[in-house]
């Protein structure tokens, strides 16, 4: 049995951003920093990019990633990522001959993760008994705990009423998770079916890693938090 896999899902069919898994990332295509983190982590056995699209194929063969085959299904906009990364384990398994002991599920829309990151992460889920390790960040400014809907009108409606008007420093911490680091034993993987399985855990990631790109605003975001950390190193 060899010993780890990374599995990065990257599909062609993006709706909201098209192309959005190779969009340009200061001058390289947006996965290759995922790539690239997963290789220079010195974690995996093998770096697998699961794609149907053979464009995103050949680029991620060039950035350093085994793309041996493209993706035989969950390529639609239904399919939920964890099965996505279950038929590629899947194929991987077929096509190498081999069985792999954990599987780490890398988000290509998630640029920042680092390879460090990705080094924390899995000494972290080693170091625990869970089944199953997904990456979260602390919320900070963006506090949900003073969500509100909107009627129709502009009038908000509070989805936490019971705080009243306490102030933010008194509130218990929240947490949101982040596709950037998703491990899981391989056998309770096929168990369960999801990383959600019974008795996961959650890994914070710093604010600044953890951003998933789902839109042009977050990319914004991304590329923002990307100057910021560049000119923090050059310093």
């Amino acid at each position: 049995m060899a010993g780890r896999i990374a599995i990065i899902p990257a599909r062609g069919g993006s709706k909201r951003m098209p192309h959005k898994n190779i969009i340009d990332f200061f001058g390289q295509p947006m996965i290759s920093r995922t790539i690239r983190a997963a290789n220079e982590s010195g974690c995996f056995d093998r770096v697998l990019v699961s794609t149907d699209d053979p464009t995103i194929a050949e680029i991620s063969r060039s950035c350093g990633a085994e793309v041996p085959f493209l993706r035989m299904d969950k390529a639609d906009d239904f399919s939920v990522v964890s099965e996505a990364t279950l038929s590629a384990l899947a194929q991987a398994e077929a096509h190498w001959g081999e069985s792999y002991e954990t599987v780490v599920q890398l988000m290509a829309n998630c640029p920042l993760r680092e390879a460090d990151d990705i080094l924390t992460a899995v000494s972290a889920f080693h170091g625990r008994a869970a089944g199953f390790q997904i990456s979260s960040f602390k919320f900070g400014w963006m506090n949900p705990w003073w969500s509100v809907r909107l009627t129709e009108d502009g009038i908000p409606e509070r989805l936490f009423p019971e705080i009243g008007s306490r102030r933010s420093q008194d509130l218990e911490t929240l947490y949101c998770p982040t596709g950037a680091i998703w491990i899981a034993d391989s056998t309770a993987l096929k168990r369960e079916g999801t990383f959600y399985g019974d008795g996961h855990v959650f890994e914070n990631l710093p604010w600044t890693s953890a951003v998933d790109i789902d839109d042009y605003e977050d990319l914004a975001m991304a590329k923002a938090i990307y100057i910021m950390r560049r000119q923090a190193e050059s310093s």
